[in-house]
């Protein structure tokens, strides 16, 4: 757009029409980008608009649009290509941004393992290919299918278009019955420009990138098409295999080039974390001489057998990480700095920038963290920026984190204006003007206020119907923005989402008549909500946003008391953080004593009790599911584990009773059936002892959850 209006001076009718603008805009940017893979804005122009629109919602958030570009995340899937379903889901990786990060990895490797800093352990180091992800199935040698990622679970077909791509073999010879290569299909930055140069000429539409380029390709409905572009594939992992390639993802790689596959020669096997970061820096020198797009570095535990034992988290492998890249760093003014408060109180800095690009993105804002930060201090007290601090009116160079987060670096004091002075963090919320106040040995100020400050219950009302939580279908944040304030229909706690319809019928003034609603829109807000009036215990303990409880704290506890009743019952007989009961809330194996005290002071504060009260006498709550382990010789009992374990890592063995149905508790009581003594165990098997628990060795433990 030219001639822009500055957003705040924007009347609320050029307001509403820009807002339509913008939504068709950005939504067709969005199809041409993730439908078409044929982008006709650039990313910065994207991104700027996306921004201009987030800044006219805030100022007018009355007039969001249903369709607002920023409640919506890409474009439909595709339904031009049938689906295929991975046998092993393709996961992601874990990014690190730092030299620390790759120290932190290997550290959290080795104590996972059991294995000291001075004993060996090898890592495979290679450039991480910016292209698009590829599983290609081969049965008794021969090519049977070609997937994409997609979601990770289901992938798109494209069979057809895989086997005109001259870098990925028709049939491998010497392999096992069923092989599965996972690999990268990209573009040389040579063929790209080409390619480029003959859709131009021709009046076709044109790619933004190779990423791009490589992915409009590979998803077309004609393979013709596919042939007749560049198209290169790396190979670098696998999926199913009726057979392993070799003891080490090194040999395994090997294995995959004597098939016919190309890998890159820049992989290398790396002793330690100082080795991996030489050749990360060493790969990071020739990036502009690789001729095709790389965006970090990939490490993993080379030795097959130790990445079974680390095995996975829900999205990515424990036993890889991917080192990024630093983006591309700028310099702009700080023109201001506000506070935004968040759904526990937590008062955020937050850099208000002169609009900058950023590695190919529009940045106007970047995160501040901490009133230490500004001050030019860590978390510890030792100087950052060689203490340099950040004030309003500095010129600071921005760089984005990940090629996500915007942060500030440095400040320039060559050009600080000479009546600058130093920012002074609020001590009064800025929302409801409670005291706002930091705890020792906490690095945020938080407001006091809990939900009378209205960020806290908005943001609060915002995460109780997010998908993690109650995830209730046309209630979105927007909604919940609209409702909080509105005066004849209002949700101010958590019982009013369940008293909506009532209240709706006993006014005049319906919610179907309103402008944005009708009849359906209305009918299905209401059905959507009464849907949800059934819930299971862990989602219920989540949705009440208890500061430090999150998802799996919230399973952990719905596991350990099994019915609401019983975890009030709990919480309500726990009297000055002492007695059985808060022993009990602690011995759960990931509760600790912050945890604790933040689940019991939410329950024993009369105005968030009432509120917690109000809202149950609506709901259906469902006892915990207890994991389905028929055979299991130790499920549902508790587990304590104690002394030095030799056979395996305190990890391991957590885990393994985890998924054999045990719950592992931290200390003992006389809830504990099993208490497991290592060398060197002291008053917990004493404690046992004198209660008449079960107490075995690692060797008899390990004989009983075999026994299956």
């Amino acid at each position: 757009m030219t001639n822009e209006i500055p957003v705040e001076n924007l009347t609320r009718e050029q307001a509403k029409a820009e807002l339509k603008q913008l939504a068709d805009e950005l939504h067709r940017a969005n199809q041409d980008y993730h439908r078409d893979d044929a982008p006709v804005l650039s990313d910065g122009e994207y991104d700027r608009l996306k921004q201009r629109n987030l800044a006219i919602e805030s100022k007018f958030p009355d007039l969001k649009r249903t369709d607002s570009p920023s409640d919506q995340v890409g474009a439909a899937v595709s339904e031009k290509f049938t689906k295929i379903e991975h046998s092993v889901r393709m996961l992601s990786l874990g990014n690190a941004f730092s030299d620390e990060d790759v120290v932190e990895f290997d550290e959290r490797i080795r104590k996972f393992l059991g294995i000291t800093a001075d004993q060996p352990l090898i890592y495979t180091a290679e450039p991480k290919i910016d292209g698009l992800s590829l599983s290609l199935r081969y049965e008794h040698g021969e090519l049977v299918h070609a997937a994409t990622r997609g979601d990770g679970a289901i992938g798109e077909n494209v069979t057809a278009n895989a086997r005109v791509i001259q870098d990925i073999p028709k049939s491998i010879k010497n392999a096992p019955e069923i092989v599965e290569i996972r690999g990268e299909v990209y573009m040389s930055h040579e063929d790209f420009f080409a390619l480029n140069k003959a859709q131009s000429e021709t009046g076709a539409k044109t790619f933004a990138n190779p990423r791009n380029a490589a992915a409009g390709s590979l998803r077309q409905l004609d393979s013709g098409i596919t042939a007749s572009r560049p198209l290169r594939f790396f190979a670098y992992a696998w999926g199913e295999l009726s057979a392993p390639l070799g003891d080490t993802q090194s040999q395994s790689v090997v294995r995959m080039g004597e098939f016919g596959f190309k890998t890159n020669s820049l992989m290398k096997e790396c002793d330690s974390p100082d080795a991996m970061i030489a050749h990360y820096n060493h790969i990071d020198e020739m990036r502009a001489d690789l001729g095709y797009d790389i965006d970090g570095v990939v490490y993993k535990v080379d030795d097959l057998a130790l990445q079974s034992r680390l095995g996975f988290r829900s999205t990515n492998p424990r036993w890889a990480i991917a080192h990024k890249f630093p983006a591309e760093i700028a310099h702009t003014h700080l023109e201001s700095i506000e506070i935004q408060v968040g759904r526990t109180g937590a008062l955020s800095p937050v850099a208000r920038l002169t609009p900058v690009t950023v590695g190919g993105v529009v940045v106007s804002n970047a995160t501040l963290h901490n009133p230490d930060y500004i001050a030019g201090r860590d978390s510890k007290g030792n100087p950052i920026r060689d203490g340099r601090d950040i004030r309003v009116g500095d010129w600071v160079e921005v760089y984005r984190a990940g090629d996500v987060i915007p942060k500030i670096r440095d400040v320039d004091l060559s050009k600080r204006p000479s009546d600058s002075v130093p920012y002074e963090f609020p001590t009064l919320c800025p929302e409801c003007n409670s005291p706002a106040i930091r705890e020792e040995g906490d690095s945020t100020v938080r407001c006091i206020g809990g939900l009378i400050c209205p960020a806290q219950a908005v943001e609060g009302l915002k995460h109780f119907v997010s998908r993690g939580a109650f995830d209730i279908d046309g209630l979105g944040n927007k909604q919940i923005e609209a409702f909080y304030h509105d005066e004849t229909l209002p949700i101010k706690t958590f019982a009013d989402i369940f008293t909506l319809e009532t209240r709706d019928n006993a006014q005049l003034a319906k919610l179907k008549n309103r402008d944005g609603w009708g009849v359906k829109s209305s009918e299905n807000l209401f059905y959507a909500i009464n849907e949800k009036r059934v819930v299971a215990l862990n989602k219920l303990i989540f949705a009440l946003g208890i500061r430090h409880v999150g998802d799996s704290s919230a399973s952990l506890l719905a596991k350990q008391y099994g019915s609401w009743s019983a975890l009030t019952d709990a919480i309500d007989s726990i009297q000055d953080y002492q007695g059985e009961a808060w022993e009990n809330l602690l011995s759960i194996d990931g509760v600790g004593d912050v945890m604790a005290r933040a689940i019991v002071d939410r329950f024993h504060t009369p105005e968030q009790r009432k509120i917690i009260d109000d809202l149950v006498v609506h709901l259906d709550i469902q006892n915990a599911i207890m994991q389905d382990n028929a055979g299991s010789p130790v499920a549902g009992k508790t587990v304590v584990f104690t002394g030095s374990l030799e056979l395996m890592t305190r990890a391991e063995a957590k885990a393994r009773a985890e998924t054999m149905g045990a719950k592992v508790s931290g200390s003992v009581s006389k809830k504990t059936d099993i208490v497991v003594a290592g060398p060197g165990a002291g008053s917990k098997a004493k404690k046992a002892q004198e209660l008449g628990i079960t107490i075995m060795d690692e060797e008899t433990w390990l004989a009983l959850i075999s026994a299956t």
